[in-house]
């Protein structure tokens, strides 16, 4: 029994990806999409799945059920506002201040012009 060699893939997924032009992380949309891959294709070819993270949220599955959830960045604001919204002292600090508000504590926005 001879074992044959496997056709490498990253000659397809070595490319560039291309950024739409003008997108900002301000402007884009919350990703809805998903797409379900199994974990030994994920290892296969990560980068083609990086690329398609951009636009929507890989599910790892191992076995069939979910595992993970691999996210893209178009842009290094993307990362640092992924950061932002999932820090435990920023996401406490925003309770805090809706607490204060329904108690009354807190300037209206007309006040600080």
């Amino acid at each position: 029994m001879t074992l044959q060699k496997r056709k490498s893939k990253s000659s397809r997924s070595s490319r560039k990806p291309t950024h739409k032009r003008g997108s900002t992380s301000k402007g884009r949309q919350p990703r809805t999409r998903q797409r379900a891959a199994a974990l030994a294709e994920i290892k296969d070819d990560l980068s083609k799945y990086l690329r398609l993270a951009v636009d929507e949220e890989i599910v790892i599955t191992r076995h069939g059920r979910p595992a993970g959830v691999l996210i893209g960045f178009a842009l290094e604001d993307d990362w640092f506002d992924y950061r932002l919204e999932h820090h435990p002292e920023f996401l406490r600090r925003i309770a805090e201040a809706r607490v204060a508000l329904r108690e009354g504590r807190g300037t209206p926005l007309r006040e600080l012009r």
